[in-house]
């Protein structure tokens, strides 16, 4: 069985489409060029606005005309994602899906059904002849995942609806009506390499694997392990200890996931090599000892022998640099006082890129309350700072507020229990939602947040539950029959 014999068959066969065309935030051109075909085939108005989102007028079905206008939004890219020994080019290829009982996942990479199912849903819409709504806007942005770009970028009044239906959350049954905001932290600095003062030397490459990973929203409260935080103790014994010399790191991709892997050259005097070994064993037996119970698979460390670096990093910026990583918080930093099952504020500690003369640490902060958030972009300035970087912050965003008298929300709730015989869960989330930055522009507009049931978003082992999509799409097109009249 494939995806295109799923119901409902509209939805899957659209995100069947999505999953052929390659879209990795930042790549962005050919998914919004095949939606404006896509709207146009189907009798919509549609453009490539002047920050790459695709913006789709679709008319009203007879008898729905004098209904208050809607915005569907929903975000193009895809959160780009593998296992170590996929050989997958998210430029380049399409995403293998595979039926797995009751689950769709991909072929050892992200599925991109964040946000694939909301766009798909979408698409749906457009072109379901049977479904009844008022006049429609479709909003798909682009490079949510990597900075909100296509949000922040929002051409001004662009939008005219007065009710805004985000179609990003990944839980059936709940309607999201805040989210926390976020600012990312770029720490960078440059230096000279030096000779490798090291008599019979020889180089080893030290690599983590085997971590789950996960949505830096979504999945921060669960304490599982960050690669980068677990290589910077591994460093800071081999190499903090005066044991081995640091010659480059990297670790993660993404700032909005928690990075599952992670490697490190180093070099160090062959009579050292056994006691190098021991210790990177001993790390990877304290490591899966701490993280049993939360991490699905063991934590792997390996050690290989690798090519001689023709040069190393100054001792003094290694340690600056590997002191830095480890006193630098990351995970959970508060939950809500008032509501404490949900995180207030967070970091994830996503990208580290040392190499070549150039150190470059990126992190995402999320909170919901924004002195808090200020408060943790300094403690991380501080931090790095004090290891002699340069910390620039960007891309900030305040928390959606929630509005507990929206009546957009009264109605998908009475329209959620009337069709599925069980209340709709109305909350927040710790997760960054585009409602967050097109609400203060569009002040008046009155916004919540849907969407079917995925897991592990963000990292290779993400999937969508079938019947949940059903369900979902039923839900939407249920709530845009019974939209207000103007």
């Amino acid at each position: 069985m494939t995806i295109t014999d799923l119901q409902p068959k509209l939805v899957w066969e659209c995100f069947h489409s999505l999953t052929q065309i390659p879209r990795p935030s930042g790549h962005t051109k050919a998914v919004a060029t095949f939606l404006v075909k896509f709207a146009k085939e189907n009798g919509a108005k549609a453009k490539i606005d002047s920050a790459g989102n695709v913006y789709i007028q679709v008319p009203a079905t007879k008898g729905y005309e004098d209904r208050q206008t809607v915005v569907l939004q929903a975000h193009m890219d895809m959160v780009p994602q593998k296992t170590d020994d996929s050989p997958h080019d998210f430029v380049k290829d399409p995403i293998q899906t595979v039926v797995d009982g009751d689950w769709v996942k991909a072929n050892n990479t992200t599925l991109g059904a964040d946000d694939g199912m909301g766009v798909a849903t979408a698409m749906a819409i457009i072109a379901d002849s049977k479904a009844k709504h008022g006049p429609l806007e479709v909003l798909i942005t682009r490079d949510e995942e990597t900075g909100m770009f296509g949000a922040n970028e929002l051409p001004a009044k662009e939008l005219k609806g007065t009710l805004l239906l985000n179609l990003d959350s990944e839980t059936d049954g709940e309607i999201t009506i805040g989210c926390a905001g976020g600012m990312d932290i770029n720490a960078s600095m440059k230096y000279k390499l030096v000779e490798i003062n090291i008599d019979d030397a020889v180089a080893y490459k030290v690599s983590i694997s085997g971590l789950l990973g996960g949505h830096s929203g979504l999945e921060i409260n669960e304490g599982r392990g960050n690669a980068n935080k677990l290589m910077a103790r591994v460093l800071f014994a081999v190499v903090n200890t005066g044991l081995a010399q640091l010659c480059s790191w990297h670790g993660g991709n993404m700032r909005n996931a928690i990075p599952r892997s992670g490697d490190a050259v180093v070099v160090l005097s062959k009579d050292k090599v056994r006691a190098f070994k021991r210790l990177v064993t001993k790390c990877q037996k304290t490591f899966n000892a701490e993280f049993k119970d939360i991490e699905k698979s063991p934590i792997v460390l390996t050690v290989e022998k690798t090519r001689m670096p023709r040069k190393a990093i100054p001792e003094e910026i290694q340690v600056n640099l590997i002191n830095a990583v480890m006193a630098a918080h990351d995970g959970v930093l508060r939950f809500i006082p008032t509501i404490p099952s949900i995180v207030e504020t967070s970091v994830n500690l996503s990208i580290i890129n040392i190499e070549k003369g150039k150190a470059e640490i990126a992190m995402l902060a999320r909170s919901s309350n924004d002195s808090m958030k200020q408060f943790l972009c300094n403690e991380l300035i501080a931090c790095f700072s004090m290891a002699g970087m340069k910390v620039r912050l960007s891309g900030g965003y305040s928390g959606w507020q929630p509005n507990t008298s929206s009546t957009l929300v009264t109605l998908m709730s009475k329209t959620y229990k009337k069709m599925f015989g069980e209340e709709a869960k109305v909350l927040v989330v710790h997760a960054g939602l585009e409602c967050g930055i097109i609400g203060p522009k569009y002040p008046e507009m009155d916004m919540a947040s849907i969407g079917p049931t995925l897991l592990s978003p963000h990292t290779p082992n993400e999937r969508c539950y079938i019947p949940s999509v059903g369900k979902f799409y039923s839900y939407v097109t249920e709530i845009l029959k019974n939209i207000p009249k103007k």
